[in-house]
């Protein structure tokens, strides 16, 4: 396995900037060396490498006509002054890292020891090159710049399967980039697409405009590439190439953006200021009418209104997990708060009762759909859940309904009956006493019984069971219970949707 890509990674590409002029590289390298070792970030320094005596046609050598062969055997530079370039990269704390165009130039890579290896974007598709690079043990950075979705799917598969670390970078090859190409979604999309893959932004922007580094900071980019050079009289920079002081007010945004997006990997302890200031908008509890000590207070007996008073309970902390008792007398229109009343918060319990769900089912081996919704029956309150209780695990309710009814070790489920729903149970585990008005019969595993509208039916286990059952609609007002107590408890069922986590 091969080296990792450290984050944030800013590589400063040199390219053919060093203008074939091994002083004029050398300054670059420590013009940007005096940029960067104030930020603290991870910095890479990266050349191009072209073996020219085969990387160009014998007929095309000496070709001033040509773009590229003129531009690239004009800035020719030996192996010798790589070597000093990459020494002086090393000397200014930074990485170092090449683009090989051909196979021989990943030999001199190797032969240097870079750290990294840069595929450029015409080259994201060469496999000879592709598979001489992948003998390499260096991680590998490519660029997608007008790749089809068909060839990133096969590079990056390519290079999965041969356990390489690897990033991938959203590119436009146009240079500079008019901002309505620049399509910083891409970055997104590639990210939805190749989850395990690092995805980065080589950037060909207007050096001047730094807006683009912020949003791709934003989009959760901690890889970046820029072409960088060092004007002079004799070597002026081309229009996409940064300046040390256009890359320092480059590092500058990303560094401010990184502040402003702060941490997003888990939720913000409180901030005792923003909290004061919030409670002090929140209604508080106050009483109805008297209400005796020892008594449990009801939404009944309860107003929410502003202002609320300092230390007493507000409606935020009212809900139907908390149960309020009155530990003293508390006359009507009084604060109801923590020196005239208990609080005893349930949410552990719903919880609870959630990962002994969860622990059953894995032991049975089975499979929920994630975004099933989790309902917690307590029919005599949560205190009396491990005697009478169910759990169901709805899976579809259309014109037909799927659930998972989930009854835990000792449980009974009491009487009730449906006037409209027509139910199947199928046992799928453990073993139940089903009772149909009144006559009971044990089901196990397989046994298949349907429960017809009126019928009264109640089920117990004492190993716990799961039971698949397949009805008509099933319709929140079409549940009726024997015992008018249960009937008349209208907090006996809790929801959870974000439980299978």
């Amino acid at each position: 396995m091969s080296a990792t890509i450290p984050a944030p990674l800013f590589v400063l590409e040199m390219a053919n900037n060093h203008m074939g002029d091994v002083e004029h590289g050398l300054a670059v390298i420590r013009a940007f060396g005096e940029v960067c070792h104030a930020f603290p970030f991870h910095f890479a320094f990266k050349l191009q490498y072209r073996d020219l005596d085969t990387f160009i046609h014998p007929a095309a050598k000496g070709r001033d006509d040509i773009k590229y062969v003129k531009r690239f055997s004009e800035t020719r530079l030996s192996r010798s002054d790589f070597d000093r370039l990459v020494a002086e990269m090393r000397t200014y704390g930074f990485l170092a890292m090449a683009t090989p165009f051909d196979e021989p130039s990943v030999d001199t890579i190797e032969e240097q020891n870079l750290d990294f290896i840069k595929i450029a974007s015409c080259s994201f598709n060469d496999w000879p090159l592709l598979e001489r690079v992948v003998l390499s043990d260096k991680p590998v950075i490519a660029s997608t710049a007008g790749a089809s979705l068909e060839d990133i799917d096969r590079v990056v598969s390519f290079l999965a399967h041969r356990q390489k670390n690897f990033a991938i970078l959203h590119c436009v090859g146009e240079y500079p980039t008019p901002d309505e190409r620049m399509h910083l979604s891409q970055i997104d999309f590639l990210r939805a697409r190749y989850p395990n893959t690092q995805i980065g932004f080589s950037t060909h922007e207007h050096p001047d405009h730094v807006d683009i580094v912020k949003l791709a900071v934003a989009k959760g980019v901690k890889l970046f590439e820029k072409h960088v050079g060092l004007p002079t009289d004799t070597y002026p920079l081309n229009a996409y190439s940064a300046s040390p002081a256009q890359v320092h007010a480059w590092l500058q945004a990303a560094q401010q953006a990184w502040i402003l997006c702060g941490v997003g990997d888990t939720r913000l302890p409180p901030n005792l200021e923003e909290a004061a200031s919030l409670r002090s908008l929140r209604r508080g509890v106050f009483a109805r009418r008297p209400i005796k000590a020892g008594e449990v207070i009801g939404s009944e007996d309860v107003y929410f209104a502003f202002p609320s008073q300092p230390d007493q309970f507000t409606a935020n902390d009212w809900s139907k997990y908390v149960e309020f008792t009155a530990t003293t007398a508390i006359a009507q229109d009084e604060a109801v708060a923590p020196v005239n009343a208990g609080r005893e918060d349930r949410r552990a319990r719903i919880w609870d009762i959630a990962q002994r769900v969860k622990a059953l089912l894995a032991s049975t081996n089975i499979v929920v759909p994630g975004s099933a919704d989790l309902e917690v029956s307590h029919h005599y309150g949560l205190d009396r859940f491990d005697e009478f209780g169910l759990v169901l695990i709805t899976v579809v309710n259309r014109c037909y309904c799927k659930k998972l009814l989930v009854v835990l070790p000792g449980q009974k489920h009491p009487e009730q009956y449906h006037k409209q729903k027509e139910e199947t149970f199928h046992v799928i585990h453990g073993e139940i006493t089903l009772e149909l008005d009144g006559v009971s019969r044990v089901c196990r595993p397989g046994d298949v019984v349907t429960v017809e509208p009126g019928v009264h039916h109640a089920f117990s286990t004492d190993g716990g069971a799961v039971i698949e059952e397949i009805s008509t609609t099933h319709n929140k007002d079409d549940s009726f219970y024997t015992d008018p107590a249960i009937m008349a408890n209208k907090q006996r069922k809790t929801l959870l949707t974000y439980w299978m986590d």
